[in-house]
């Protein structure tokens, strides 16, 4: 969005423009990651506000230079507030023909495409699925759509480094800095950022100096290159956005996971002990806390998903902070035991990055479909805490409450966040350590009065550590008698102790703030969330009423249990609306506990909502339309009311045969 265009004497006009969106676009070698996140780097320096969306190939080695293997990074920068990656892109960098396949119809119309032109030959073209003979760059309808700039990237690069003294493949390695430093140019951004970080990783690796000076120098290269070419009419200037003073760090949600474990078990004198299983696109939890051994963090990589989570049940029994971290198929081996940790009522935060299914479904891409199997996947009644986090930098804050919950009530909480939220990142204010609220945590120690299931006001039970002289207790997953904690099979017996612990999760209820909406407090719709869609609702919701429409929204981070007003909350409106990356889970909790009209935008795409689509949703429920189904979804950027019978011998023309 332009707001003016300056020019000096002999240098190139520059637009100040409120925002952008980038879209970096390539092989899964080609460094796509690793250039997207240089430019958050710089942005997040530079004082812009950012959001980032993260696109990972979901085939470990897909042949190189198919759409199969393309990865892609997107970054929206403002000078304004922002809560999503943006919804069209504005500039597009495709280093090969399959990054420009997978990616061009997410672009804007009049938007810029920068292609590495050296990679367009008829063999990439091919492994890209484009038919003989023909060249997208040479359509005259792309040409006439989009600010196409053809540049031999990867020959321009090699020329840069011909003296560098690397071999071909290592030159080539360097072409993602050769493109980031055009864009640098593009967007007006400096490059320091980005050279003092190449200089410390090389440094710190121990890696040859001339690696790091190569990398440089085909980022100055590519930078000079935009700056003296006659290739782009207009540089854009994006300014340093208006946000609270103080002092900020670029954090995913993985990232802040980890820092909120650790800082919750500091809180409450206790060391983390994370175990898990590697799996996408959990695994960089486990990653980041390994590196905080100095803050007491023990790290445990387990077998499978099941001695992984038995290990943190066995880290809390000893009186640690016990987690285990996992996406959506994890999370089912996981819950036996889950179980034994809800009968042994003991604590246990299980961190749950959702990612498409079922089964191994899309392992890179997102989804909210695991909420149902957070609630109920377990055998019997077995009641656990559900938070979910709505945005990178609140899962910070979610994951310290999820400790809290977890160790000062003797439950096991799952925190929920998605590949969205775990991968994309944005500014994050530092907060200060000495304002924290301690977690106290008390330990059983009297042997005249200990009884292992007798309980307090909030239906707790003593958490006593092994080796306490006369606390020798039975502990395991038979059911226990109350009070006394050794087996019972007793019908009675049973049903109270399988009320009880359903009745600690609900006394919880009482401890969680009361929720009200961001808009009216009623009106004619009410656009309920959870979770990563966070951003776009709220987006949606702010432009709605922008024009004059009665839309209020409400996301729950509570998911069990809920806020106590909010059955009160939902009656205020004429109507709800709930958008879920899955086809209607929350809207099926919401009507059987509230007996709620909720309507569904429902989408499993494994991308995030755009904020268009939630926009159209919002429009068609304020005219009563939402079809026979009592739901809507999206289709290609637009809403599509379902009313009749899906026609599964099409889609979109397509024959399915």
């Amino acid at each position: 969005m332009g707001t003016g265009t300056k020019q000096e004497a002999g240098v190139k006009p520059t637009s100040e423009i409120k925002s952008a969106v980038v879209r970096f676009a390539g092989d899964s070698g080609d460094g796509m990651q690793l250039a997207g996140a240089q430019f958050t780097s710089t942005s997040a320096v530079i004082g812009n506000d950012i959001a980032t969306l993260p696109d990972y190939p979901a085939e470990i080695r897909a042949p190189v230079g198919t759409v199969a293997g393309v990865s892609g990074f997107q970054i929206n920068f403002s000078s304004e507030s922002i809560y999503t990656p943006g919804d069209k892109v504005n500039a597009l960098i495709a280093m090969n023909p399959a990054a420009f396949k997978a990616h061009i119809d997410d672009v804007d119309v009049g938007g810029i495409v920068l292609v590495n032109e050296s990679e367009f030959g008829k063999m990439n073209l091919k492994k890209a699925g484009y038919p003989e003979g023909y060249n997208p760059l040479d359509d005259e309808e792309m040409n006439q759509r989009f600010q196409l700039f053809k540049v031999p990237i990867s020959r321009l690069n090699t020329e840069a480094l011909a003296e560098s003294g690397l071999g071909n493949k290592d030159v080539n390695r360097c072409k993602n800095m050769y493109a980031l430093g055009m864009v640098y140019w593009l967007y007006d951004r400096p490059l320091d950022t980005t050279i003092n970080q190449i200089d410390s990783y090389f440094g710190k690796k121990k890696k040859m100096p001339e690696v790091a000076a190569a990398n440089i120098a085909a980022l100055k290269s590519g930078f000079y290159f935009g700056e003296t070419a006659e290739l782009f009419p207009v540089q854009y200037h994006v300014a340093k956005a208006a946000i609270k003073p103080g002092k900020y760090r670029k954090i995913t949600g993985n990232e802040a996971v980890a820092m909120g474990l650790v800082t919750a078990a500091k809180l409450a004198g206790k060391d983390v002990c994370y175990c898990s299983y590697p799996i996408t696109p959990a695994s960089n939890v486990l990653h980041a806390l390994a590196g905080m051994r100095n803050f007491g963090v023990k790290t445990f990589q387990a077998e499978d998903e099941i001695a992984a989570v038995c290990a943190a049940i066995g880290a809390s029994y000893t009186g640690q902070l016990g987690v285990t971290g996992t996406s959506g198929p994890g999370l089912a081996l996981k819950s036996e035991a889950i179980g034994l940790a809800v009968m042994t009522e003991m604590p246990l935060v299980v961190v749950n990055v959702q990612r498409g299914g079922p089964a191994t479904g899309l392992p890179t891409k997102t989804e909210q479909s695991d909420l149902l199997q957070a609630m109920y996947g377990r055998n019997g009644e077995c009641p656990v805490v559900i938070i979910a986090a709505q945005s990178p930098g609140d899962c910070f804050d979610s994951a310290i409450e999820a400790s809290r919950i977890a160790m000062q009530h003797r439950v096991p909480v799952i925190l929920m966040t998605d590949g969205y939220l775990g991968n994309g990142s944005e500014p994050w204010p530092i907060p200060d350590h000495t304002k924290f609220e301690k977690i106290k945590v008390e330990h059983a120690t009297d042997p005249e009065t200990y009884q292992p299931y007798a309980r307090d006001e909030n239906l707790v039970r003593p958490w006593a550590l092994p080796g306490t002289p006369g606390l020798e207790h039975r502990i395991g997953g038979l059911e226990k008698q109350h009070i006394t904690g050794n087996v019972n099979y007793e019908p009675d017996n049973h049903q109270l102790m399988v009320e009880v612990r359903q009745k600690k999760i609900d006394r919880l209820a009482k401890l969680i703030p009361e929720i009200e909406p961001y808009g009216d407090p009623e009106g004619e719709l009410l656009v309920l969330g959870w979770g990563g869609t966070y951003g776009s609702i709220y987006t949606a919701v702010g432009n709605a009423r922008k024009e004059g429409k009665k839309v209020s929204g409400l996301h729950l981070r509570h998911i069990n249990p809920m806020p106590t007003n909010l059955g009160e909350v939902l009656k205020r409106f004429k109507r709800v609306l709930i958008p879920e990356l899955n086809l209607g889970q929350l809207r099926m909790l919401i009507r059987g506990k509230y007996l709620a009209d909720a309507r569904g935008l429902n989408k499993v795409q494994g991308r995030p909502f755009l904020v268009e689509e939630i926009e159209q949703a919002i429009d068609l429920m304020l005219q009563g339309k939402y079809g026979d189904r009592e739901y809507l979804r999206p289709h290609n950027g637009l809403v599509r009311v379902e009313d009749q019978d899906y026609d599964f011998t099409s889609i979109d023309g397509r024959s399915q045969s």
